[in-house]
């Protein structure tokens, strides 16, 4: 596909929001195939909405940061709210069956995952190496994160399962697998412009490990 095309723009009339038409467990795709609601892709383009909600209080987080006098972070905001759009061309894709795909319907493409890496990289730049694994924290904006990156984990293992048994892009995988890598730097980063310390992983931290260290 020619990356600099547009998408078509959505055609909706969402004037009632309740229709009745999934009270028996089932659901409709775009091309108006009937699916139960636990089927794969349901779960697959659900987990990715759901994982656009906790970009969505990501977002937020980084607006009271904002407001609490963190001026720096505000770079961090249009960067989330754009993975939102994203993140809906996505779920636009995985609610269709390949059979029913339009050209210009709006897909995540290869100069999504591009712009990860590239901001991962500018990122990356400015971190000092990790010795240790991270623990989630330190910061509201650093859990919110962190939450977010695990959803898009499972989101991702939903697609590669979904894959198995029938065609999916292989650029929906990889954004998902790199986009997981980005809230993860993201976190690191966020971190870093608000003077939060990173809680390392300390394996002798846990009970066992201050048992053990203590008198015989």
């Amino acid at each position: 596909m020619n990356m600099e095309q547009t998408f078509n723009e959505p055609r909706l009339a969402l004037n009632r929001i309740y229709t009745k038409g999934g009270d028996r467990g089932e659901t409709s795709l775009v091309g108006g195939q009937r699916l139960p609601k636990d089927a794969l892709r349901i779960e697959a383009y659900g987990t990715v909405d759901e994982l656009n909600a906790f970009v969505g209080a990501a977002c937020f987080s980084v607006e009271e940061l904002v407001a609490a006098q963190h001026p720096a972070i505000l770079e961090l905001s249009p960067i989330l709210k754009r993975v939102q759009h994203e993140l809906f061309n996505l779920g636009s894709i995985l609610a269709t069956l390949p059979e029913d795909v339009h050209p210009k319907q709006p897909r995540v493409t290869q100069a999504d995952v591009d712009r990860l890496e590239a901001e991962m990289d500018a990122c990356q730049g400015a971190l000092p190496a990790l010795r240790s694994f991270v623990l989630p924290g330190g910061s509201r904006l650093n859990a919110d994160l962190h939450v977010t990156r695990t959803v898009c984990r499972r989101a991702e293992r939903l697609l590669v399962a979904l894959s198995t048994t029938t065609e999916v892009d292989p650029i929906a995988i990889a954004y998902l697998n790199r986009l997981s890598d980005a809230f993860f730097v993201w976190s690191r980063w966020a971190s870093a412009l608000l003077g939060a310390e990173e809680s390392l992983w300390e394996p002798n931290k846990s009970a066992t490990g201050l048992a053990g260290s203590g008198p015989t």
